[in-house]
């Protein structure tokens, strides 16, 4: 690990600057975050997302379509590190909380695309993280320098089409105008104005669905109370490690919830060399 810090400045640094609770602070001062997502089809997703961001942040909000509320009110037996917020309620509970995360679990529906966008536009200056079923559908000319975007290669190439352009030009355009982007694969790179930061590491485990939602739940996190440069790396990294601490005992036979107990652990470790 200290090889790879040692050989990664950019990545030491996010780590050495990252913000972490204060030993006097009170509940309420690190972070609160509402998550908007899941579908009757995509149930699971929602849940990893908010078991993950359920580590990072004080107060956890959530609100979806009205059967996967009630997947989640069942859920709620064994999840009990979060709210759910009435559908009535949801603007008010975006502008108390830090950061808002969209996407994991929602499909690509024309009631996807409404809502993702009617919010990025009511809330411009809102920390966002666009991630899955809710980037799938935005509109472009709505990111803006407090949003982070999480493509894989092919949602990249659909985000670049509705921007008429090359992929290569639609990360320059949008990180002229101050989006940051976590773009994900075998190699991680995070795009932050003019940096350009890769995270290798990970294995084909993590090819199983879910591993995204974690990601993007540790991700929301860490902005809550951190700038989105360092939370896109510090997420990439430990959510790599993760699988790799996870494949030393399970090799790739290991899924999504497995990962989500596992990344506490792997970041707890890491943390501990910059204490």
């Amino acid at each position: 690990m200290s090889t790879q810090f040692d050989s990664s400045p950019a990545i030491s640094e996010a780590f050495r600057t990252l913000d972490t609770p204060a030993t006097n602070s009170h509940k309420g001062e690190n972070g609160k975050m509402i998550f908007i997502g899941g579908s009757e089809l995509f149930h699971a997703p929602a849940r990893w997302a908010l078991l993950s961001a359920s580590r990072f942040v004080d107060m956890l909000f959530y609100s979806s379509v009205p059967q996967t509320e009630a997947l989640l009110q069942i859920a709620k037996q064994e999840f009990w590190d979060g709210i759910v917020v009435p559908a009535g309620k949801l603007t008010e509970y975006i502008e108390e909380a830090d950061v808002a995360l969209i996407g994991p679990g929602m499909e690509r529906t024309k009631d996807t695309e409404d809502v993702t966008n009617e919010l990025l536009r009511q809330f411009p200056a809102k920390k966002w993280v666009v991630d899955a079923g809710a980037l799938q559908m935005l509109n472009p000319s709505l990111l803006t320098n407090s949003m982070i975007i999480t493509p894989h290669a092919k949602e990249l190439e659909r985000l670049s089409g509705n921007m008429h352009t090359s992929s290569d030009e639609a990360i320059k355009e949008l990180s002229e105008r101050g989006v940051t982007i976590l773009l994900k694969g075998e190699i991680d790179v995070v795009y932050s104005g003019l940096e350009q930061i890769s995270i290798p590491g990970g294995n084909p485990g993590m090819t199983k669905g879910g591993t995204g939602d974690v990601l993007a739940g540790m991700l929301a996190g860490l902005y809550a109370t951190n700038n989105s440069k360092n939370a896109s790396i510090v997420a990439s990294f430990v959510n790599k490690r993760a699988g790799e601490d996870l494949a030393k005992e399970r090799s790739i036979f290991f899924n999504a919830s497995d990962l989500v107990q596992q990344v506490p652990i792997t970041f707890a470790s890491i943390l501990k060399q910059f204490s």
